[in-house]
């Protein structure tokens, strides 16, 4: 493969990944000299008529996502045998890597990680696609600390059956019960996924463990996880309620839009707890087989149940020899059931089928009715509609809804359409409003590293997001240098804060102002696209007039950074001469005091009304001046040449 050109346009360079359907190279988009990910399909999947047809719708979807937490994908095709996509190339680890290298995660980061992903499964749901195979491994690490989620499209093209191979091993750990019995799946099967990702981050270890895929998704249809404090008593209470309610066997019972547990989620960031725990006070127990009463579910009349609240504790119960001997039982019978399964239908097909037929024939024989939907109605009005259907109130909890006003039904459980036994208690959580918009003060991220402004930001209960590099003047290089909310700024807990990470100062090329008047200078060096700082320098010039800039330092044409100091220096004329002694001529005759003063280089000349053949009786200037200084000589009139002419001229020698 490498070497070769896709579609015309895609060079094929070095191998960087192979997963179970296909192998990932680096390459080069030839047309816009870019770095991309080129994912080939495997050969099994590629000679597949019906995987071609769903490739190609799919890939088109997922074309279509867009997200800061989505992978891009840029184009798609098939080259002769080989079925490609073109993507985002990306630089980082997947969180599986980093979660065997690191261990657990804290409670925050995993968080972070959850609401990242439930926003990119948002966007996904939005446009009718499940991901249906949401697990560490497709989820890439960025170096800023970000998400993206991989491989959207594909998982629902290829049409992966549970083998004993190592890939769909790795699946299983993260499948949805309904996805291992083989039903239609809907947004609630990616969240399932999801709150395993969590449980994973925030433990260090999967929640079901066994040695073949079957094993594992038998216990995610019958077995419940251990609460994740259990494994790390680092976990807080409120997370862990948020990934046991994802982690919910009947899809009915877990968040029913991404959208509401990425609310939750921002809710726990902003450390409003008693939001979490309005959106996760309701967890009904599952109707799987051979769950026992004392296994972590409180049993309700009618088949739902309240999730008790975990304590945080490392000391366990002490089992009765009964209850030893029903835990023996149960587990011989789940053994025996899963050695049915693989010694009589072949262990891979008939998985869901067997599980189904097992969950179908609990039913105790009471006639089951459709429970009413009680959304927008009043506590008056759902009691008057359960009861004549057959059905009672249960439980009663409070929280905020943006969706419906105060006094109204925002939520019920078993939801509405259900077929559900007559006499079950449905329980529903009324509204409070609107939740109040809780404002924190945004920190100034300045000259941080992404690291403490994440930090920072994460504990005033707000997300951040890194915005990636940009030139600053001031900041140097790996710093923050800008934020799209100010710091000092309010803004609502739980939104997100765009920082980005300075480049370094950009540079410019110093104009030509040799010649200009230092006015002028001044202007076209901090007014050009370098905006320089000026130093001012006044030196004397022979060559320049004074106010002219003689001299620029650094150089004309020279690349300095942007807002760096440039001098320039600027003539102040002519230097002057020291200064001469001006010898005193009074008395002499006027050619020769003329002939003394030119000599030390003055300019001598003669006042109005006096002769050139008399004595100097005054001069201008005594004591000492500089070289070149004029002296006006007066000299008496003699008899015969006081005509009043005024003589100005140099003398005639001879």
């Amino acid at each position: 493969m490498p070497g070769m050109i896709l579609g015309g346009r895609y060079q094929v360079q070095d191998k960087i990944g192979t997963g179970g359907m296909a192998t990932v190279y680096r390459g080069l988009d030839e047309v816009l000299g870019r770095t991309v990910a080129i994912k080939t399909m495997l050969p099994q999947y590629a000679s597949d008529p019906s995987f071609a047809a769903r490739f190609k719708q799919e890939a088109q979807a997922a074309a279509a996502l867009q997200s800061p937490y989505i992978v891009s994908v840029y184009d798609w095709g098939k080259d002769a045998d080989t079925y490609y996509i073109v993507m985002e190339y990306l630089r980082g680890t997947d969180l599986k890597s980093g979660i065997r290298k690191h261990g657990a995660l804290d409670c925050k980061k995993v968080a972070q990680i959850g609401s990242q992903i439930a926003q990119a499964l948002s966007v996904a749901h939005r446009h009718d696609i499940i991901h249906r195979d949401i697990k560490p491994q497709n989820i890439m690490v960025q170096p800023d600390g970000n998400i993206k989620v991989m491989d959207f499209g594909i998982a629902r093209a290829k049409n992966s059956h549970l083998t004993q191979d190592n890939s769909v091993l790795g699946t299983a750990h993260y499948v949805s019960p309904e996805q291992t019995q083989g039903k239609e799946l809907g947004p609630t099967t990616d969240i399932y996924s999801l709150g395993i990702v969590m449980y994973e981050a925030a433990t260090g270890q999967v929640p079901f463990q066994g040695d073949d895929a079957i094993t594992v998704a038998l216990k995610q249809v019958n077995e419940q996880p251990k609460p994740p404090s259990q494994l790390n008593p680092a976990v807080d209470p409120s997370l862990e309620s948020i990934i046991l309610k994802c982690m919910q066997k009947d899809p009915a019972a877990r968040f029913q839009t991404a959208d509401e547990l990425y609310r939750t989620l921002r809710d726990y960031l902003a450390g409003r707890m008693q939001a979490v725990n309005s959106a996760t006070s309701m967890l009904p127990a599952q109707p799987t087989s051979k769950i026992e009463s004392g296994a972590g579910v409180k049993p309700v009349t009618g088949g739902t149940a309240s999730m008790p609240r975990v304590e945080r504790t490392n000391r366990y119960r002490a089992q009765s020899a009964t209850e030893q001997a029903a835990e023996e039982s149960a587990a011989r019978e789940r053994r025996h059931r899963r050695n049915v399964v693989l010694g009589v239908l072949g262990a891979i097909v008939a998985i869901g089928l067997v599980v189904f037929a097992v969950v179908t024939v609990l039913g105790s024989g009471t006639q089951n009715k459709e429970v009413p939907h009680l959304l927008g109605m009043t506590l008056e009005e759902a009691q008057q509609a359960v009861e004549s259907e057959g059905f009672a109130i249960g439980d009663v909890g409070e929280g905020y809804s943006s969706e419906y006003p105060e006094g109204q039904i925002y939520e019920q459980s078993p939801n509405a359409t259900r077929m559900m036994p007559e006499g079950t208690k449905i329980n529903i959580r009324i509204s409070n409003g609107e939740a109040p918009v809780e404002q924190v003060e945004v920190p100034d991220l300045t000259n941080m590293t992404p690291e403490d402004a994440e930090k920072a930001l994460t504990d005033r209960g707000l997300l951040p997001r890194n915005g990636g590099e940009r030139e600053s003047d001031e900041i140097e290089a790996g710093k923050v240098c800008e934020q799209d909310k100010k710091g000092g700024e309010k803004a609502n807990a739980g939104s997100t804060i765009t920082y980005y990470v300075s480049s370094g100062a950009s540079t410019a090329t110093i104009p030509d102002v040799i010649g200009s008047y230092w006015e002028d200078a001044q202007t076209t060096l901090s007014e050009s696209d370098g905006k320089f700082v000026i130093s001012t320098r006044w030196q004397y010039s022979s060559t320049y007039e004074q106010g002219q800039v003689f001299d620029v330092d650094p150089g004309v044409g020279t690349e300095a950074s942007v807002g760096s100091t440039v001098t320039i220096y600027i003539s102040n004329g002519p230097e002057p001469s020291e200064p001469v002694t001006v010898p005193s001529v009074i008395g002499m005759k006027y050619s020769n005091a003329y002939n003394t003063l030119t000599s030390l280089g003055f300019q001598v000349s003669l006042a109005t009304g006096s002769s050139y053949d008399g004595e100097v009786i005054d001069q201008s200037v005594t004591g000492s001046a500089p070289e070149g200084t004029s002296i006006v000589l007066t000299t008496q009139s003699q008899q015969g040449s006081g005509n009043g002419d005024t003589a100005t001229d140099t003398p005639e020698e001879g």
